[in-house]
């Protein structure tokens, strides 16, 4: 499984895109062990390259990292939407972020369209909206993606 449980998180403070950077530099750190600087520094390159809002409040911000077996990630539902530069311009309060060894090859597109495939149902958008208890997100997210991989 991509994600683990204490890698989920409600967050009510974050105001713009790059405090969300720093927190899901922290994530990382905290559950995966990964440099929380080399997260954010790494997460924002690839922003520069085109913007992981990928429409309808979602946002798939993705790096490659040293220090990583396998591709793993770390949700977080905003209380407060922010500004993201999304391709249809809304504003982001679901954030999957996917964190890949800098090797990986395929599991890390792999992992990356199933994440995305999950989001896009607007049913698990819409659970996940109405709860704040990560635990819950967490089991929404899971059942959804164990659905999607069958």
């Amino acid at each position: 499984m991509i994600l683990k449980p204490e890698a989920v998180r409600v967050l009510s403070a974050v105001s713009s895109k790059k405090r969300l950077m720093h927190e899901l530099g922290s994530v990382a750190e905290s559950v995966y062990g990964v440099n929380q600087a080399d997260t954010v520094e790494a997460l924002q390159e690839r922003e520069s390259l085109g913007p992981t809002g990928v429409g309808h409040g979602v946002a798939l911000p993705h790096a490659r990292l040293d220090g990583l077996d396998e591709v793993v990630g770390a949700l977080v539902l905003l209380e407060k939407p922010i500004d993201f530069d999304a391709v249809d311009r809304q504003p982001v309060d679901l954030a999957f972020a996917l964190f890949a060894p800098r090797e990986a090859g395929v599991e890390h597109l792999k992992a990356l369209a199933l994440v995305s495939r999950t989001l896009r149902d607007p049913a698990v958008c819409a659970k996940l909206r109405a709860n704040t208890d990560p635990a819950t997100l967490y089991t929404i997210v899971t059942e959804a993606q164990a659905a999607q991989a069958a």
